[in-house]
């Protein structure tokens, strides 16, 4: 799923925050001026609720991944609802605003999630990614794999979170982040956040 609009190529977390992930990703974020988006898990804003409010503070897009990471397909519409619901609060509360995308776990959708998403929020999935949640991630394939054929509007998936993937992936992502960075540079292509739609 593209960007609807411009020209840029948005960068997105996944999982978060983490402890150790979220810092190290804002710190090279930072270092580049590159806005980024962030879909949270609401348990674990919970867990860090200041982390949260760092990532809104440094002037990224707060968006909602769930609450509980949790394929919908296995989920009543009304789980689905309360998953929304519980992780949009978490959100709010420590960042200070609701947020306005969503991206379901998996980045699967049953007819119900689709349905209760688009009624909520602004769904967006993703066009490339770095596949930096697998055991056989490497910098060098999570670079290779997030930047491969970019084009204007697409949209990269990262995890900056192992919470729900293989233990200590994060530091394969965030090693990547700033090869990622080059390499939009390289091509031309602005990063950007996703401003959700008025």
């Amino acid at each position: 799923m593209r960007l609807a609009t411009g020209s840029g190529v948005a960068l997105t977390f996944d999982d978060g925050p983490h402890p150790d992930g979220t810092p190290a990703a804002l710190t090279a974020l930072s270092r580049e001026a590159a806005p980024a988006t962030f879909f949270l898990a609401g348990e674990q804003v919970m867990r860090y609720p200041a982390l949260c409010a760092e990532i809104a503070s440094a002037g990224h897009e707060v968006a909602l991944h769930c609450h509980r990471h949790r394929n919908q397909l296995r989920l009543t519409p009304s789980a689905i609802a309360e998953d929304m619901r519980r992780g949009e609060a978490a959100i709010a509360e420590a960042c200070g605003r609701a947020p306005r995308l969503y991206r379901p776990p998996y980045g699967i959708f049953s007819t119900a999630g689709l349905i209760l998403a688009r009624r909520n929020y602004e769904p967006l999935l993703w066009t490339r990614w770095g596949r930096d949640w697998s055991a056989r991630a490497t910098v060098e394939s999570i670079t290779a794999k997030a930047t491969e054929r970019i084009a204007p509007r697409d949209v990269i998936l990262l995890h900056e979170a192992d919470h729900y993937s293989h233990p200590g992936s994060w530091r394969n992502t965030i090693g990547a982040l700033p090869r990622i960075l080059d390499a939009l540079a390289a091509a031309g292509h602005q990063p950007v956040a996703i401003p959700p739609a008025p």
